[in-house]
């Protein structure tokens, strides 16, 4: 990819659960699709940094610290970077209403789109009945769910000589273990009730790591995914309209697209 065209710049930038700090983080295409994308507002909607991992060993490979260090160069430019932690980096909730290095922590807030729309920002877990009442269910769920990451590459390995398509082992374990103990639909239906509750329009959320927009449930309903298995993204245009992006299926044909177009601003990588 060459660096010397200007990065697309949208109204806002929804992105959460990277997991940084876990060997299932895929921050190279994370940091790819950051040098193709600016914001005038960046959204981190939790589990940006993965503290129950690190706590028992440290990972932090360089790639996770250019991540952390493309998102604030992005501030320094003039972005506004808004933090929402989620239960994955719920340490940070101990500042929240603070700033801490021109990233604003809370632990919801209302967005305003183009369009007159009100969003509530949240990461979701809250509303996980694993996360509010059995953590230590949570955390075995964990374990399963980062076992299945290892094996990840293995599958697809064997797959590929018996000339199957692509499939996540780790993306189909953890939609079993949220479904053994919280159904999906429960999850949205009480998102959407608490963004009805304080007079929002729609809801923008993480954490079950299931990318979607929904309009069919009465109220708009948007799930960024995850930078796991998905790598997906949640962008407002300056016109109000929402889009999602799949960064892993559209990266290679991306830079091709863009590979003629004039070379608007310098703007480095």
């Amino acid at each position: 990819m060459t660096s010397d065209v200007a990065p697309r710049h949208l109204r806002t930038l929804f992105l959460s659960d990277f997991h940084l700090g876990t060997r299932g983080s895929q921050a190279d295409l994370l940091l790819d699709f950051l040098k193709w994308h600016d914001a005038e507002t960046i959204y981190l909607v939790g589990d940006i940094i993965d503290g129950w991992r690190l706590k028992k060993s440290w990972y932090w490979p360089q790639a996770h610290n250019d991540v952390v260090q493309k998102l604030l160069r992005k501030g320094r430019k003039g972005a506004r970077l808004v933090y929402i932690p989620g239960n994955h980096d719920e340490f940070l909730r101990d500042y929240l209403g603070l700033q801490m290095g021109g990233v604003e922590i809370a632990d919801s807030i209302i967005h305003e789109t183009a369009d007159g729309k009100r969003l509530l920002v949240m990461h979701g877990d809250q509303f996980d009945v694993v996360v509010r009442h059995a953590k230590w269910l949570a955390f075995l769920g964990d374990h399963a769910y980062n076992l299945a990451l290892a094996l990840n590459t293995v599958v697809g390995k064997v797959r590929r000589k018996l000339g199957f398509e692509y499939w996540s082992l780790s993306a189909w374990a953890k939609l079993k273990v949220k479904n053994a103990v919280s159904f999906i639909g429960a999850f949205e239906q009480a998102l959407l009730t608490e963004a009805k509750r304080v007079g929002a329009d729609g809801v923008v959320c993480g954490h079950i790591h299931h990318p979607t927009i929904r309009d069919d449930l009465g109220i708009r309903y948007i799930n960024t995914g995850d930078w796991v298995e998905s790598c997906t993204a949640i962008v407002e245009h300056h016109d109000g309209r929402m889009e999602m992006i799949r960064w892993g299926d559209i990266a290679g044909q991306y830079a091709v697209e863009f590979e003629d177009e004039p070379e608007i601003d310098k703007v480095a990588a």
